[in-house]
């Protein structure tokens, strides 16, 4: 599975920019589907679990199948000895689509955020970090969920996360308030555990 594009035709194709091209494979291993994410640029997860690239994972009916952090949503299912897949959804992210954080514009598709109409533009990982923490509005997003999710694509340690230290995530943080400004983002540190961002309180 992957993006599809004129010199790259995957057994099942998507068109989101968001999926690789080569982004995850099923096999059948003995009697079972085995999924693999082929080392793509922003994840695969099943069950809400970020999958470590390259590893196997054996499917069991009803596993429900993210690509790029929820863009494409499928239910894996066993039918008559053989692996099929149900599409209940497939969310193509629009060209333009907005999402607002206080008096905040963000452009996901785009990867800008326009601060008292200044235009922005998101690095990778301030990207990843704001847009992990804007899924989990409000709700603290923890350490282990931002290395996995943030550092992807670094290698991956015994503990079973992204070789990631407190000094990057730190230092990561520290950029995005001072690129965008301190209150732009109300984003308050739970020491040692995670970060939460959190709405505008309504009057």
């Amino acid at each position: 599975m992957g993006r599809g594009t004129k010199d790259n035709a995957p057994g099942i194709a998507f068109t989101n920019i968001f999926v690789s091209r080569h982004h995850l494979s099923i096999r059948q291993e003995g009697e079972k589907a085995v999924l693999y994410d082929l080392g793509s640029r922003h994840g695969s997860e099943v069950n809400g679990v970020p999958v470590i690239p390259h590893a196997p994972y054996v499917l069991e009916n009803n596993d429900r199948i993210q690509l790029a952090r929820g863009t494409i949503i499928m239910h894996f299912s066993y039918a008559s000895a053989e692996q099929t897949l149900e599409f209940e959804s497939i969310r193509e992210v629009p060209e333009a689509e907005e999402r607002e954080i206080g008096q905040v514009s963000i452009l996901w598709e785009k990867r800008e955020c326009q601060v008292d109409g200044r235009k922005i533009p998101m690095s990778e990982k301030e990207f990843l970090l704001l847009r992990l923490l804007h899924q989990h509005m409000n709700r603290l997003v923890t350490i282990a969920e931002i290395k996995s999710i943030v550092w992807h694509d670094r290698t991956w340690g015994t503990d079973g996360l992204p070789d990631v230290t407190a000094d990057e995530i730190n230092a990561l943080m520290y950029r995005i308030r001072k690129k965008y400004g301190k209150d732009t983002f109300q984003i308050t540190s739970v020491r040692g555990n995670g970060y939460i961002l959190e709405s505008e309180p309504n009057h």
